[in-house]
């Protein structure tokens, strides 16, 4: 191996945020970059001096077309999982939850918007392992606990 070099073979990590957006009948909006075939959250990558809740802001803004009040947006977890559309890649994302604020629209490099109920065991579509493995359980979870119980 050159020095220097990057050995191709080895799993490659990256950082993003990512944004839990639930409509009045607590469906979740997911979404479809253009050119792949994989459904995941809004979001992306934070550029330099940004704080976390910043690039999310930003990339919902960019992507979905929706204005968020930074003041309402908190953290739901931090999570790591493979990539979905980077096969070898894993991905770490702050996923954030922020009240719904209008009517979502595709947008910058998004091909499809869609709502998903959090407790349904099919999507119907792919999805990113980020939300099956985390994401949809911490909802369901949530969900449960604020359920009334007989």
């Amino acid at each position: 191996m050159v020095p220097g070099l990057r050995d191709y073979r080895e799993p490659v990590h990256i950082f993003v945020v990512s944004m839990t957006l639930r409509n009045d009948a607590g469906d979740l909006l997911i979404v479809r970059k253009r050119g792949t075939s994989v459904f995941m959250l809004p979001g992306g990558k934070v550029e330099p001096g940004e704080t976390h809740v910043d690039a999310i802001v930003r990339e919902v803004a960019e992507e979905v077309g929706l204005t968020l009040d930074p003041d309402a947006v908190t953290l739901l977890g931090t999570w790591t999982a493979p990539a979905a559309n980077e096969p070898g890649w894993t991905i770490t994302s702050d996923v954030f939850a922020s009240p719904w604020a209008g009517r979502p629209r595709a947008a910058a490099e998004i091909e499809e918007v869609r709502w998903l109920a959090p407790a349904a065991t099919d999507a119907g579509v792919p999805v990113a392992p980020l939300l099956t493995e985390h994401v949809l359980p911490a909802l369901r979870r949530a969900d449960a606990a604020r359920s009334p119980r007989p």
